[in-house]
């Protein structure tokens, strides 16, 4: 399964349910990797999409302690184990995780790629991606060419997880 998300230089990845910052190329690279392909989110992340639909050309799965929770044209899933059940149906290279924080937090471990934007700059923020840089399972294994948005730097980066030697 994938990872993707835009994280600052503390792998802060938002800010009072907001994203830290829009950048138009981070959101076509999403969008390119994303498209046909299977998106796992949070339901405060669909809350903080337009008008909390969605997203379209894509197959969304939800999870939602709420039992009550239902959203038109999407998958909702109410537990981490009836949400991995529901992904044996698809093919692993094509689930996306993409937020918030706990979803990423609680996925991760049965992640093997992430897509980073990483953003040259520190922002307030009350939301964390898990810092790749400090887990040794973790490596870069493509860096962009420095992007730049108005006065802001960025890199997409791809991380791998690898074996660790005991």
């Amino acid at each position: 399964m994938n990872l993707i998300a835009a994280v600052d230089e503390n792998w802060a990845i938002g800010n009072r349910n907001e994203l830290l910052i829009r950048i138009p190329a981070d959101h076509k690279n999403f969008r390119q990797e994303t498209t046909g392909k299977v998106v796992v989110l949070g339901r405060k992340t669909l809350e903080t999409f337009p008008q909390g639909m969605p997203l379209p050309n894509r197959t969304n799965i939800i999870l939602s302690s709420n039992p009550d929770y239902k959203v038109k044209g999407a998958i909702v899933v109410h537990s981490l184990e009836e949400l991995l059940s529901k992904l044996k149906e698809y093919q692993t290279e094509d689930i996306y995780i993409i937020g918030g924080e706990s979803i990423y937090r609680q996925l991760l471990p049965y992640c093997d790629v992430a897509h980073i934007t990483k953003i040259d700059h520190a922002y307030q923020a009350d939301a964390f991606f898990p810092n790749l840089d400090e887990m040794p399972e973790w490596r870069i294994t493509a860096d962009s060419d420095e992007q730049v948005y108005f006065d802001i730097t960025y890199h997409f980066l791809k991380y791998e997880r690898i074996t660790v030697q005991a």
